[in-house]
């Protein structure tokens, strides 16, 4: 029996999930698809703003075979979630 937590079922998957943050993830997805990733990147704000979201989605995409949007099936993305 696996017990999933609200916000684990209900977390974006991809960055056409994320809600009111169109400009960050407009950045992200541009970083991403000129292959220009910095070494660290700082997410602030308020609690329930998507910071660990968002983060968890970057590192999906910058690990996935197909960028920008991770298949959410291979193995590194497995893991992320």
């Amino acid at each position: 029996m696996s017990i999933d937590t609200l916000y684990n079922k209900y977390r974006p998957k991809s960055f056409d999930d994320v809600l009111f943050q169109d400009p960050i993830v407009r950045i992200l997805k541009n970083s991403i698809e000129k292959n220009r990733i910095s070494h660290s990147y700082l997410f602030s704000g308020k609690k329930g703003t998507g910071k660990t979201s968002l983060g968890r989605i970057l590192a999906k995409a910058i690990n996935c075979n197909s960028k920008i949007r991770p298949c959410n099936s291979c193995p590194s993305c497995e893991a992320i979630d």
